[in-house]
């Protein structure tokens, strides 16, 4: 996806503290109750598997709004 320069939204760097399983899940809560999503059903997906599959799933439900760094 080409981005423009345009300096709003949210950055996750996934290397430092922010990008903890925890930090990400209590992001995910705050952010689907904000858009009215299932914010126990994106959480149970979030935790069905190992840290790249729950990064993959916030990617996958919240990748408009927030951009994650490796």
């Amino acid at each position: 996806m080409i981005k423009s320069k345009k300096k709003s939204g949210i950055k996750i760097d996934l290397t430092g503290p922010d990008g903890n399983a925890f930090f990400l899940l209590g992001t995910a809560d705050h952010l689907a109750q904000q858009l009215g999503l299932d914010k126990k059903v994106i959480r149970e997906e979030m935790m069905a598997g190992n840290y790249d599959h729950l990064v993959n799933t916030f990617d996958k439900h919240f990748g408009n709004f927030v951009t994650l760094y490796k």
